[in-house]
Parts: C-alpha cells; sequence; structure tokens
C-alpha cells in the first residue's frame, strides 16, 4: 500500500461518527466536546486520526452534530502537524450511526473506487488497520467491520459468523441464550456502493445497513487482535486506560513513566512536576503542565493538564478535569470525577462525587452524587 500512496494513487479518507453532547462523560464535555476530552495524554480522537494517517489515510471527516466550530479550530493545529485533512459534515438533526454517512457521500466518494473507513470515537484499540484492509481485500466482499470478544455478550449485540472466512451470518441483539461472543467493535471498512444502500434519514448501520448487506453474503467481520474498550463512560474510560497503557507496556514504549516512585503503568507529560516521596501507579496519566506534591499517592486515575495536587493527597479510580485543585490530605476515590477548574479543599474527602466545572468543595462528598 505504501509504495503506491507514496504516488499518489490512492487517496484513501475515513468517517469518525462524533454524534452529539456526550452526556455520559459530563462532567469533562461541559468544556469541550467529547472527542477532546484527553485519554491517556492527547484528545480521543487524536489516537484515531494519528492510526489513519500512519496507513496512508489523506482525509478524515467529522460527522458531528454538535459544537463542529470548537472541533475544527482544535483540529487546525494537528491538520497542519499531521498532514492530513481534517473537514466536518455537520447534522442539523441526529442521522443515527448511518444516516451521516449519506449526508458525507459526497466528501467520500471520489473517483478511485477505494474503500473507505468508518470509526466510532469512543472506540479505543490498537487500530489494526493495514490488517483491515488486507482482509477486506482478500474476502472480495462488500463491508468489513471489526468485532471483539466480550465476556459478557448479553449487554450487546452479537455477531454470528462463520469462523474461518469471516463471513457475517447475522446480528443478534442482546441475545438471552448464548450464540456467541463476539460483537461489533465500531470499527468498519467499506465499499463505495454501500453508501447507495443507505437514504438521508435516521438510520441504523448496526440494524439496518448491515444485517441487508448480511443477508447478502456480502459483510465479513474480522476478530480484532488487542484490546478494545468503548470509553464513552467514566467507568470504561478508566478500565480503558488501564487496557490501553497495558498495550504501551506489551510494545515495551518509551513513553512509560520509571523510577523508585512508579508501579505499574504510568504516562507522565514531561512538563510536569513530581514531589519527593509519592507513590504513583499503578495505570496512572498525568498531563502537562500539572504539579504533584511531595507524599501523594495515585491510582488508577486521570489527572488533566494544569491540575495541582497538594501534599499527601490520595486519589484512586477518578478523574481529575483540567486546571483543578484538590487539597493537602484530601481523599479522592470511586469514580470522583472532577469538571474544569474544580477546587477540593484540604482533608476533604470524594466518595464518586461528580462536580461540575468551576466549583469548590467544602464539605466532604460521603455517597456518589452530583455536585451542581
Amino acid at each position: 500500500m505504501s509504495s503506491s500512496s507514496s504516488k499518489g494513487h490512492i487517496t484513501m479518507k475515513a468517517l469518525i461518527l462524533v454524534g452529539g453532547f456526550g452526556t455520559r462523560l459530563r462532567p469533562l464535555t461541559l468544556s469541550v466536546p467529547k472527542p477532546l476530552v484527553d485519554f491517556a495524554n492527547k484528545p480521543m480522537i487524536l489516537h484515531q486520526i494519528e492510526a489513519l494517517k500512519a496507513i496512508g489515510v489523506t482525509e478524515v471527516v467529522l460527522a458531528i452534530n454538535y459544537q463542529p466550530e470548537v472541533m475544527l479550530n482544535f483540529l487546525k493545529d494537528f491538520e497542519a502537524k499531521l498532514g492530513i485533512k481534517i473537514t466536518c459534515s455537520q447534522e442539523t438533526e441526529p442521522l443515527g450511526t448511518a444516516g451521516p454517512l449519506a449526508l458525507a457521500r459526497d466528501k467520500l466518494i471520489d473517483d478511485s473506487g477505494e474503500p473507505f473507513f468508518v470509526l466510532n470515537s469512543d472506540v479505543i484499540s490498537e487500530y489494526p488497520l493495514k490488517e483491515m484492509i488486507e482482509f477486506h481485500k482478500s474476502h472480495g466482499g462488500e463491508a468489513s467491520i471489526m468485532v471483539t470478544k466480550v465476556d459478557e455478550p448479553s449487554k450487546y449485540g452479537v455477531v454470528v459468523m462463520e469462523e474461518t472466512t469471516g463471513q457475517v451470518e447475522k446480528f443478534v441483539e442482546k441475545p438471552k441464550l448464548f450464540v456467541g461472543n463476539k460483537i461489533n467493535a465500531g470499527i468498519y471498512l467499506l465499499n463505495p456502493s454501500v453508501l447507495d444502500r443507505i437514504e438521508l434519514k435516521p438510520t441504523s448501520i448496526e440494524k439496518e445497513v448491515f444485517p441487508n448487506i448480511a443477508a447478502e453474503k456480502k459483510l465479513y467481520a474480522m476478530v480484532l487482535p488487542g484490546f478494545w474498550m468503548d470509553i464513552g463512560q467514566p467507568r470504561d474510560y478508566i478500565s480503558g486506560l488501564r487496557l490501553y497503557l497495558d498495550s504501551l507496556k506489551k510494545k515495551s514504549s518509551s513513553k512509560l513513566a520509571s523510577g523508585a516512585n512508579i508501579v505499574g503503568n504510568v504516562i507522565v507529560d514531561e512538563t510536569a512536576k513530581i514531589g519527593e516521596g509519592c507513590l504513583i501507579g499503578p495505570d496512572v496519566a498525568i498531563g502537562p503542565g500539572c504539579v504533584v506534591e511531595a507524599g501523594v499517592r495515585l491510582s488508577r486515575c486521570t489527572v488533566m493538564r494544569g491540575v495541582r495536587i497538594k501534599k499527601h493527597a490520595c486519589i484512586s479510580s477518578s478523574i481529575i478535569g483540567w486546571h483543578s485543585t484538590v487539597g493537602q490530605w484530601a481523599r479522592v476515590e470511586n469514580m470522583t470525577i472532577l469538571g474544569e477548574d474544580v477546587h477540593v479543599c484540604d482533608e476533604i474527602y470524594s466518595n464518586g462525587g461528580v462536580v461540575l466545572p468551576h466549583k469548590e468543595i467544602k464539605s466532604s462528598i460521603l455517597k456518589p452524587e452530583i455536585v451542581m
């Protein structure tokens, strides 16, 4: 692929389904659109755009119905840095998961006849996109989808497929009886002809479009190697960070921090400052410009850009939003999520508090609740 793309023959495109308000990740999404929420020290969507760029995608279209200006202003910087074209296709009404493809039709189709990628913006994985292109070409069908194995298939739509060829037989929504353990992973590679099957109206790609292609025996599924997580809600975001850091570890990545005060997999931005006698890890991300004072304990948490954590504070299984402060001897745990610029006073306990931006927390939060 690289040889032909370097000559400029192939222009591959991708559509990322960004969608709506990101309510499940509030209060973080009150400050930025969900795809711009940091995950492992870079905006979620950048993980995908970088993976697409790496295999030769030249243009990314974001299907969005909310704050396109914010997204585009932000991504303009990355267009230049990464050398990839990024545009928006804006819905005026929600169009489901297939309607946006019809809306972006003119951006996705050119004379090349090449297939294009479609990604769900909440999905984090190792993005084996090069392998997916090879799989797609080898089976000669109309569409390829990535599937991932899960422990509890009854919570999802299960993809029933022929094991050797990957040909998809059918989809079973939230099965009561076991039919398989593979679910749609939200990463697709589609021939342009798929767009002829989609009308410009609210439509589901999973429930309407794919079953029709499967019925014609033209839909194939590839089992995703490595990890997968939909990080669209806090608990899964924290699990996703663990899986992501674990995959960095397996690749023996130089991005992981090391040192006497680090336990397990930890990523620390080079501009962050960490004091004496801290214990950090496992599964922690510390963003740019953060200050972690002496004797702090951090585990299974994300500390975003510009946060200050004061002496002897203890944070676990939580997300600390941009420019927040956690006071001395404070204890923050059990899926506490602090929005942007939240200030937790000294010696406060937060048990699962979800705190909206620009708040000061002067009294403890003893059970999970939203602090307005």
